[in-house]
């Protein structure tokens, strides 16, 4: 079985663009290496008691930035967890230090195509939901966050199947086991 001191990480850290199914995936993983699972996004949800729709409408991306950072440098130095990253997380300088430092980070690739075909009606993207422009958007927020996403220490293709991205990923943990 995987263990994180092989490697010398503290966790493993899920990250890619959203919709790219790093909730799905990350919360499987956890169940799969019986390890703590942390979802970002949700996580800020709870300290705020607010939905993340709730505080861009209401307090701004600027704020939401700031609750994200502190919430994410605080797990990503957890031990023997699984941690979901918010898309977005990767722009900050300090999170992806801490990333480097302390997890071990997977990249959910998927193509702009497919983001934008799981993306289309989804309500609670707030940097999505000025309709007319959702592609535009999203190439734009692909563009910018894809040369930090990578620098991950393993990337696996997800367009299809989460079972099959779950094997892969077992498979590549699995052969850092003494």
């Amino acid at each position: 079985m995987f263990d994180l001191t092989d490697i010398k990480k503290k966790n493993i850290c899920i990250m890619g663009h959203m919709g790219s199914g790093k909730s799905i995936i990350g919360k499987d993983l956890s169940n799969y290496l019986n390890l703590k699972y942390y979802d970002i996004d949700k996580e800020i949800e709870l300290k705020t008691k607010k939905s993340i729709n709730s505080i861009f409408k209401e307090e701004g991306e600027k704020y939401f930035r700031n609750i994200e950072e502190k919430i994410c440098l605080e797990l990503l130095t957890k031990n023997n967890c699984v941690i979901s990253l918010g898309g977005g997380s990767i722009i900050n300088i300090k999170i992806r230090k801490a990333i480097q430092e302390y997890s071990y980070s997977i990249y959910l690739q998927v193509k702009l195509k497919i983001l934008l075909n799981r993306l289309k009606s989804s309500k609670k993207r707030p940097l999505l939901n000025q309709q007319p422009k959702k592609k535009e958007i999203l190439e734009n927020l692909y563009n910018d966050r894809r040369e930090f996403y990578e620098k991950a220490d393993f990337i696996v293709n997800n367009d299809k199947d989460k079972s099959h991205v779950l094997e892969i990923i077992k498979t590549k943990l699995n052969s850092y086991a003494k």
